[in-house]
């Protein structure tokens, strides 16, 4: 195929990863941009619904996915004040799905696997430390300004998609509004080594409680937990590390051997783009609309994305079907967020959430953008 029949990806997250191995694993000729040097291992999404499941099946990852991470069905609802529970299980799906359980496994792992698969195809292409600076469009393709470790230059492709994350440098080239609200909180996501169960932990815990509220999920088949928490923004970020430990010393009472992997701090968004295609520019995943990560609704609605668009958008190139199936793409998706994801995720289960919605706008803000 001519340059002008291959698609640029810009963003190696696991959206832009696994929406360039579809295109790939089609015959299109694909190329991945990304301005860090590797994949981002900073602590970040981590569970997978089961609805999603049958798509990274179809893309030959799950069995993979699985071996790396693992499945799971209980859930648990934890009163941090009074240690009441309340246990629920995807067990109800058995017999219904051919997947009935959440897979665990951080998106740096999905994403490596990704793109070790995309690094067998002869027409893939990955290209690290590479930032988009602007783009121009015509009638036969893109052209991406481009910053790589050479120096600047030019990239043409005859489509692009954006999955460069919330802060996307491809919507705002197309000059888009992300319309919609930021939460009043600052959110710490940390990865901790530690046998959380020993404290009467599910392997997914909600904890509810105003001040110490949080989602405790097990990350891997070790040690290795996830506690994500919400502080007020008036603190300062240089001191987090410090308010971590005398949070630990709450919420795990008498632990001396808790070893902090990592941890971020992070702002949490309801937010849409205006639109998800502009000519021959698409967006996907974060850089098309972010929500609260604590349903799982994050990356989950992000990989439907991938999953739309690449066969959409590999059927538009082979010539298969006329160029109008990427508007009903950039439509639906955007209405499926709007109207099924961010009301979703601004009820999910976390008292985190709870605790600020009272002194948030209303979700209709969102909803009219």
């Amino acid at each position: 195929m001519p340059v002008e029949e291959r698609v640029a990806v810009v963003g190696a997250g696991p959206v832009g990863l696994l929406s360039a191995l579809g295109l790939a694993q089609a015959g299109i000729p694909v190329i991945v941009i990304e301005r860090a040097s590797e994949i981002v291992a900073s602590p970040r999404a981590i569970t997978y619904h089961w609805s999603v499941l049958e798509g990274l099946d179809r893309l030959g990852l799950l069995e993979e996915a699985l071996d790396v991470g693992f499945a799971k069905q209980d859930y648990t609802y934890l009163d941090f004040a009074t240690g009441e529970k309340i246990n629920y299980s995807l067990d109800v799906l058995d017999g219904r799905t051919s997947f009935p359980f959440n897979l665990h496994l951080g998106q740096n792992l999905l994403a490596g696997i990704a793109l070790r698969r995309l690094q067998q195809f002869p027409h893939a292409e990955v290209r690290w430390g590479v930032t988009m600076r602007d783009l121009m469009q015509d009638g036969s393709g893109v052209t991406l300004s481009v910053d790589g470790p050479e120096g600047p230059s030019e990239l043409r492709a005859g489509w692009v998609i954006g999955a460069d994350g919330a802060t996307s440098k491809v919507r705002r080239a197309l000059h888009l509004e992300f319309e919609g609200i930021t939460w009043p909180k600052r959110f710490i996501v940390a990865n901790v080594r530690h046998d959380f169960s020993k404290h009467g932990y599910a392997r997914t815990t909600f904890l509810i409680h105003p001040t110490h509220g949080a989602i405790i999920v097990k990350l891997d088949k070790g040690d290795l937990w996830r506690c994500t928490y919400s502080e007020p923004l008036d603190l300062p970020e240089e001191s987090i590390a410090k308010r971590m430990t005398a949070y630990f010393d709450v919420i795990l009472p008498g632990a001396r051997d808790i070893e902090v992997v990592a941890f971020a701090p992070y702002r949490m968004h309801q937010r849409a783009a205006e639109r998800f295609r502009v000519g021959r520019v698409l967006l996907a995943g974060d850089a098309a609309h972010a929500t609260n990560p604590s349903g799982a609704y994050g990356l989950t609605s992000g990989l439907f994305d991938a999953f739309a668009l690449y066969e959409a958008l590999a059927a538009v190139v082979r010539g298969d079907v006329d160029d109008a199936i990427l508007d009903r793409y950039a439509e639906e998706r955007r209405r499926i967020f709007l109207e099924v994801v961010s009301r979703r995720s601004t009820t999910s289960g976390s008292s985190s959430t709870r605790q600020i919605r009272s002194s948030t706008r209303p979700i209709s803000s969102v909803c009219a953008v």
